[in-house]
């Protein structure tokens, strides 16, 4: 929060990227090496933690050496503090956990991003959701702990981290030693954090996404009026009536596959989505108080140009003015 530090940051970032120009470790071109910052995460957006994840990594010399900055330079207080921040950011746990976290985000990022659109198709969402828990199965396996930790410990030579010993004793960052008596660091590191946290993740999948679900979202994407009910299925619909046995009896769940085989042809179906709900508000700001008089097909032209608003203005003036021009023609 302090501009004092992030100036800081800012010039330390600068140094970092032209010792490495120096050294051939980066490339200079158009558009590369950007400035950024510390991203904020916030409370309800998960991409917004993986941002900061990220920022941490690609930030991690120049946020060291601000950390020794300031436990040099600055009062008593933000002196001791920066000093016992230092202490936890140079150790081997916090960079496994940075790249725990990334390795997590990055498999998830595409599924949390699919759920966040304002339409998606639910089988697209529902694939990424099986691909998603077939990546973290593949990560937890020795292959993927292998290649993860290879990972780690180039990171941390790179930036002269020490690298603990997998086969000798835990020591934690400024945590008391007896809740960790005679813990090894391959179980701890291997088993309590990465096997640990991945099978939570996948836990919280399973649980907010479990087969009934999973199904049941599959078969309710039939009811999709996108590309002339192209995603219409009768044995979906069929099984997706299964899910309510109280509202279907036996006379009615024989005939539902002849009923819906009837519907395409002479019945619609009132389905509500959310484009039809964004196209009835936007109606309330087109047909307002000083336009509550306009024709149907005025009110149309003026709904599709405020719809597709963001088609509309990729159009150039002149291709208007010519397009009127020519109509007096």
């Amino acid at each position: 929060m302090s501009c004092k530090k992030i100036r800081m940051l800012r010039i330390a970032q600068a140094e970092y990227m032209i010792e490495a120009l120096k050294l051939g470790e980066i490339e200079s071109g158009q558009g590369l090496n950007q400035e950024m910052g510390l991203a904020r995460p916030g409370d309800t957006r998960w991409g917004s933690h993986y941002k900061t994840v990220m920022h941490v990594m690609l930030l991690y010399p120049s946020i060291k050496k601000l950390l020794f900055k300031v436990g040099k330079e600055c009062n008593e207080a933000e002196a001791i503090g920066a000093q016992t921040m230092l202490q936890v950011f140079q150790s081997f746990e916090l960079v496994f956990l940075l790249h725990m976290m990334n390795e997590i985000f990055g498999y998830t990022s595409d599924f949390c991003n699919a759920l966040q659109r304002r339409e998606q198709d639910i089988v697209n969402a529902m694939d990424l959701l099986e691909f998603t828990k077939a990546e973290l199965d593949v990560l937890r396996e020795d292959c993927g702990w292998k290649e993860f930790l290879g990972k780690v410990t180039s990171f941390c030579v790179k930036h002269k981290v020490k690298v603990v010993d997998m086969d000798g004793k835990y020591k934690p960052i400024q945590r008391s030693r007896k809740f960790f008596r005679d813990a090894i660091n391959y179980h701890r590191f291997h088993a309590d954090m990465f096997l640990g946290v991945i099978d939570r993740q996948l836990q919280e999948l399973n649980n907010r996404f479990d087969e009934v679900n999973t199904e049941l979202l599959r078969c309710m994407a039939s009811f999709s009026p996108a590309k002339s009910f192209s995603a219409f299925n009768v044995d979906n619909l069929v099984k997706l009536a299964k899910f309510y046995p109280s509202d279907f009896d036996v006379e009615e769940m024989n005939q539902l596959p002849f009923q819906l085989n009837r519907y395409i042809s002479d019945v619609v179906l009132p389905v509500a989505t959310a484009g039809v709900e964004r196209v009835f508000s936007s109606m309330n700001y087109i047909k307002n108080k000083l336009r509550s008089k306009m024709g149907q097909e005025y009110l149309n032209d003026c709904l599709v140009t405020f719809i597709e608003r963001d088609f509309f203005l990729q159009v150039k003036d002149k291709d208007i003015i010519n397009h009127f021009q020519n109509i007096n023609k």
